[in-house]
């Protein structure tokens, strides 16, 4: 089975070639594939399927040739992952499936989340993506600790919650997964801490943020989760639209809100390819 490795800030995937929808994807390969010991290692798998031959897609395939097939590490189904979006543009420009459309228009990438729009720089890859919708308010638990946080909706659910002064983000334990309402979040829920940072050039608001993602575990970043972050970040400040650099593990993304759209920007890489024989992904 063929593949490629890409990442977005650290967020890395497996991206695998399947035009015609012929590949047996199943819950257990994704994890096989993702694990970091045993297999090839990734945050995800992003299979790289026509629309039209994909049934979560044949609906859409009259606006984007490609969907984007994003499973979590856990071999679980995910909505959209920004990042993962723009990797997945990434290796459609570079292979050659999909050509850097001219004159100021756009790629379209189908989803489980609708259509996202990308553009193709020489080292980054913008996507516009879902309005981010901040509508409620929620908790998350970190052992004793509760952090008041904002529900926020970018076609996946987030929860972003803003570190009370005298905490550290980098002493926050993520290594298990933060408590939180199944009420609200009845199908789990992505977590951001975020602590305010000093404002760099070209941005309105920077924040440093940490995430643990829904079926991934923490993960170096994440782009829908810098979308609600600058969301929250830009509504704190009495803003209603703006650019927040979001500074993550893995390096900085942008976010451009303007009341309508909502852009997410950052580099985009491929590192590697090869071919992996998924018999020998069995412990």
């Amino acid at each position: 089975m063929e593949f490629t490795k890409g990442h977005g800030t650290g967020n890395d995937f497996v991206i695998l070639p399947d035009p015609d929808g012929r590949l047996e994807l199943t819950a257990d390969l994704v994890a096989a594939l993702c694990d970091r010991r045993r297999g090839i290692g990734a945050d995800g798998v992003l299979r790289v399927v026509r629309a039209a031959k994909h049934p979560d897609a044949v609906d859409l395939a009259g606006d984007a040739e490609w969907f984007m097939d994003y499973w979590n590490s856990d071999g679980s189904f995910a909505e959209m992952c920004g990042n993962g979006a723009r990797v997945f543009v990434r290796y459609l420009v570079s292979t050659g499936l999909a050509e850097v459309p001219g004159g100021g228009a756009t790629l379209p990438i189908a989803t489980r989340a609708g259509v996202v729009r990308a553009v193709v720089g020489d080292g980054t890859v913008a996507v516009q993506m879902r309005l981010p919708r901040v509508y409620d308010a929620s908790a998350a638990t970190l052992g004793p600790l509760t952090v008041p946080g904002a529900v926020v909706d970018c076609g996946n659910p987030h929860l972003v919650c803003a570190l009370p002064a005298g905490l550290e983000l980098a002493g926050l334990d993520l290594t298990r997964a933060p408590g939180f309402d199944p009420v609200v979040f009845p199908s789990g829920v992505n977590v951001e801490f975020t602590v305010p940072a000093e404002p760099v050039p070209g941005a309105d608001l920077r924040v440093a943020m940490r995430v643990h993602e829904r079926g991934s575990a923490e993960t170096l970043s994440c782009g829908t989760g810098a979308c609600a972050v600058a969301a929250v970040a830009l509504r704190d400040a009495g803003r209603d639209g703006g650019v927040v650099a979001v500074e993550l593990p893995g390096g900085r993304l942008t976010v451009t809100l303007d009341g309508t759209t909502c852009w997410l920007a950052g580099p985009a890489v491929l590192v590697a390819t090869g071919e992996v024989d998924p018999t020998a992904l069995r412990p």
